[in-house]
């Protein structure tokens, strides 16, 4: 009895935090990626994103990025490039920050600087990009009136390796798996496993729609993403200028 007793509080008290940091909600990621070819060798990246707890309300974060690529050759991208982050942690009583639930009403902005660099290879149809990332991360944590008002600096690497599976000329799969380690302090930050199907609607425009598992060391996320992906050749525009 004892037993069935401690089995039935556990089971109580995974789904109380569950509820407080919003594991059980289906939340929703709204994206834009932009590669803008502007010579040979160079490209701008460009993306925004909007991430909710909740389907397209509950706002959780705002993500920025942008870029300088160097197309080595068709296989081989480095980048540099800066992001701006707006996070409301907040769900509920409770806020995940650096992988930590704490219970502090506090907003997030980060400043972040990145280098990047992405190879490329193709195996019969199959197509395989690894993503090779540093940052370097500049956080405040509220306002400087706030008593627990915080500055702190974070550096962090990623590696990602997406798998693009083509069905036909316009349909195909894609799916990766990223890993967040941290460069000081606990070293697993987080995991993003990914799965989606998307559109090719032009030569320069896709749409994806899929479901990502979002793993935090205190936290798991489900999310639905949908992403509109517009690669332009912009090389015309500036020869011209």
């Amino acid at each position: 009895m004892k037993k069935i007793l401690l089995i039935l509080f556990a089971i109580f008290y995974v789904s109380l935090n569950a509820q407080e940091n919003g594991e059980d909600k289906l939340g929703s990621w709204h994206m834009y990626f932009g590669t803008n070819r502007i010579s040979e060798k160079f490209s701008i990246h460009t993306e925004a994103q909007l991430r909710y707890y909740e389907q397209a309300k509950n706002f959780n974060q705002l993500l920025l990025r942008t870029g300088l690529n160097y197309h080595i050759n068709p296989d081989a991208i480095a980048t540099f490039g800066y992001a701006y982050i707006n996070t409301d942690p907040n769900f509920s009583d409770n806020r995940i920050i650096f992988g930590d639930i704490l219970t502090e009403d506090l907003r997030l902005n980060e400043h972040r600087i990145f280098q990047q660099f992405i190879l490329k290879d193709k195996v019969w149809e199959v197509l395989f990009e690894h993503r090779y990332r540093l940052e370097q991360r500049f956080v405040t944590v509220g306002e400087e009136s706030d008593p627990e008002f915080e500055r702190r600096t974070d550096h962090r690497a990623r590696y990602r390796l997406q798998v693009t599976l083509p069905l036909t000329d316009i349909f195909f799969l894609n799916f990766y798996d990223e890993i967040f380690i941290n460069l000081q302090r606990e070293a697993f930050d987080q995991n993003r496993l990914y799965a989606a199907l998307g559109v090719n609607v032009t030569e320069n425009l896709s749409v994806q729609a899929g479901y990502l598992k979002n793993h935090f060391r205190t936290a798991n996320f489900d999310r639905l993403q949908i992403g509109v992906f517009y690669n332009p050749d912009l090389r015309g525009v500036f020869k011209k200028k």
